[in-house]
């Protein structure tokens, strides 16, 4: 599988990756959500500034760790011990203070050429594609949630 990650624009992520500031990404709900659990080392990220049309960097996943049931104590020191790898703003500690975390440690960081993002209405902020094609424009297919869910 590939992965296509919106980076916030408001936090410059993006921007932060791409200095080499930034090695990890993080995701949290209440509950497993995308990406956790089904993202594993080996894979392709591809990643975009959220707001744009356009697909500007990939790495590989270097590794993941997938947490569940945290308490808030749990939830401050994973962030902190992953802190030089995240570089997290105080407001993104409080936005990913979540009970189900996923990290997500990426390396071989590449900056690619352009490829046009056909955006087609789902609000994820992290996709999972058999391919990036899927959703370029001009050889995109109506995205569905079939790589997301979980296996029985």
């Amino acid at each position: 599988m590939v992965h296509l990650v919106y980076c916030n624009d408001k936090e410059m992520e993006l921007e932060k990756i791409l200095s080499g500031e930034q090695r990890m990404l993080i995701r949290g709900a209440a509950g497993r959500k995308i990406p956790h659990s089904r993202v594993f080392p080996g894979e392709t990220l591809y990643l975009m500034k959220k707001g744009t049309a356009s697909i500007c960097a990939m790495a590989t996943v270097k590794d993941v760790q997938n947490y569940v049931k945290l308490t808030d104590e749990d939830i401050v020191n994973i962030m902190a011990d992953n802190q030089d790898k995240l570089c997290l703003s105080p407001s993104q500690k409080i936005r990913w203070h979540k009970k189900c975390l996923c990290l997500v440690e990426f390396e071989s960081l590449q900056q690619i050429a352009p490829l046009a993002f056909d955006h087609q209405g789902n609000m994820d902020d992290w996709l999972i594609l058999e391919k990036i094609e899927d959703v370029v424009e001009g050889s995109s297919i109506p995205y569905n949630y079939d790589n997301s869910r979980f296996k029985k």
